[in-house]
């Protein structure tokens, strides 16, 4: 038994031109959690400490995203992955479980296909596993998005009136946010040029196969969890049609995947571990505990 005290703490490491911060908790074979657009580590607040108890639970903060630094970039796909492949290398996790939502599930699969030596597992959820298409938006979504990927349009509308992060909360978080809550989202972003990050996110999402370098990357994870049998996964379901929930999604996981675990937890937001953190715990902590194969 562990005599750590479970007990949060913020840390930074230098990685390239800049840094990143990331929490950590417990002691054990560790765990990364990784977040995604317009979040931050924060979201994994009420996880970690559900999970420290046999685990080194790692959470950093994207580049230029939460408490992280915010270099001259263009936070394209491969900026982030660039910051996050320095950050594994400095923190050197082996046999690691990667949970990862959203952007963060994306980031997760890619980086375990490219290091399948240091993987225990991947756990996965409201995240992108094959192509969107504009059918499976409902209209104001195909509306909104169509609009961020406008130049000029979605300039305005996320970096200079800063409407899509609280439009990402409210309709993201169905238990809703406390002050303190919002405003430790808020608070990586106080100007335009902050939120750069939170518009190349929006317009990194594969539409239609566009754009062709994420088309990739989502393509590439894809066939890698399609056939790699050694590296156990889990993906977790909410209720509702997006992303992957959607049930075409689900079904091809169902057929294609290798050594998968499914699990529905029911009702939760986009940000599910701000709606059902103890569900998602328990629902990982259990496919831990399964005998394995």
């Amino acid at each position: 038994m562990s005599t750590t005290p479970l007990v949060e703490s913020l840390h930074r490491v230098d990685v390239l031109d800049s840094f990143i911060s990331y929490r950590e908790m417990g002691s054990g074979a560790p765990m990364v959690f990784l977040h995604g657009n317009p979040t931050s580590s924060y979201v994994w607040r009420k996880v970690l400490p559900l999970l420290c108890g046999q685990h080194r639970c790692l959470a950093p903060d994207l580049i230029g995203m939460g408490r992280s630094g915010k270099p001259e970039s263009a936070y394209r796909y491969q900026d982030h992955m660039r910051y996050l492949d320095a950050w594994f290398d400095t923190m050197d996790v082996r046999d690691v479980v990667l949970v990862g939502y959203d952007w963060g599930g994306v980031l997760a699969i890619d980086w375990a296909s490219r290091h399948p030596d240091r993987v225990y597992g991947v756990v996965v959820f409201e995240t992108i596993l094959q192509s969107m298409h504009w059918a499976e938006y409902p209209p104001q979504g195909a509306e909104l998005f169509r609009a961020l990927r406008t130049p000029g349009v979605g300039e305005k509308l996320v970096m200079e009136d800063n409407g899509f992060l609280p439009r990402s909360l409210d309709h993201g978080v169905k238990s809703g946010l406390s002050d303190a809550d919002r405003a430790e989202y808020y608070a990586p972003f106080p100007d335009a040029k902050s939120r750069r990050p939170m518009l190349q996110w929006t317009r990194s999402i594969p539409i239609e196969g566009e754009p062709a370098d994420v088309m990739a990357v989502v393509t590439r994870n894809a066939e890698w969890l399609a056939t790699t049998s050694k590296t156990p996964k889990l993906l977790l379901t909410f209720d509702g049609n997006a992303m992957s929930n959607a049930p075409s999604v689900v079904d091809w996981a169902k057929r294609s995947v290798p050594d998968l675990s499914l699990k529905a937890l029911g009702v939760a937001g986009h940000h599910a571990p701000e709606d059902a953190p103890r569900e998602i715990a328990n629902a990982i902590r259990g496919w831990l505990e399964r005998p394995r194969r």
